[in-house]
């Protein structure tokens, strides 16, 4: 790849052991993706978004690419996976991150955006450009 990518793996909800891509350095841009996906569907946004003075991070959803894959049933519920994305966000920057989600990844962050509002609300200290 022409970019340099690191993995990095963080506990999610209930201790489910997920990996994230990563590159560049600055506030945390997170992409999740869709299905039948992995971050490497991100390949391409990825070096744009670090280029642009961000920390571009792709998370393997719980059951995808080098992620734990739960057996339950249950474990898979939208309220695991926003919380498998605001232990990410713990894990990497605890300030906060901009959320990117495509196909299934999208109800998994606006999840996230509900249930876990105080992570992505607009503040005027906001570190993003505008």
């Amino acid at each position: 790849m022409p970019f340099d990518m690191n993995f990095r793996y963080v506990n999610g909800a209930n201790g489910t052991r997920l990996r994230v891509a990563m590159t560049g350095s600055g506030p945390l841009v997170l992409m999740v993706h869709g299905f039948p996906e992995s971050w490497f569907s991100w390949r391409h946004q990825m070096p744009a978004i670090a280029a642009g003075g961000f920390t571009a991070a792709s998370l393997d959803v719980r059951g995808y690419g080098g992620s734990d894959k739960p057996d339950a049933i249950e474990a898979y519920a939208i309220t695991e996976l926003a919380g498998d994305i605001a232990a990410v966000i713990d894990a990497l920057d605890p300030a906060g991150a901009v959320l990117i989600g495509h196909d299934w990844g999208a109800p998994q962050v606006y999840g996230a955006a509900l249930i876990y509002r105080i992570r992505f609300a607009p503040s005027s200290d906001c570190r993003c450009p505008r």
